[in-house]
């Protein structure tokens, strides 16, 4: 029954180890992709500007600080 669980983790990870590596660590480090020394460095291997600081401003429809609300 565990293996079972665990068998898309390990078949994601013998398709694309490195991708799979790579998501693993920076998940595990908490990095921010849209924050530098990271941001650039992922900018440098795409070699063009990516939408990933774009993506986190939005904060998914969540505005910043407390919000009011009225109840009728």
């Amino acid at each position: 029954m565990f293996l079972d669980e665990l068998t898309p983790i390990f078949k994601e990870f013998t398709q694309h180890p490195l991708s799979f590596m790579g998501g693993f660590v920076s998940g595990a480090l908490r990095l921010n992709l849209a924050e530098d020394p990271v941001k650039s460095w992922l900018e440098e291997q795409l070699g063009h500007s990516s939408n990933i600081n774009s993506a986190n401003e939005s904060h998914n429809g969540k505005a910043k600080g407390p919000q009011q609300i009225s109840i009728e």
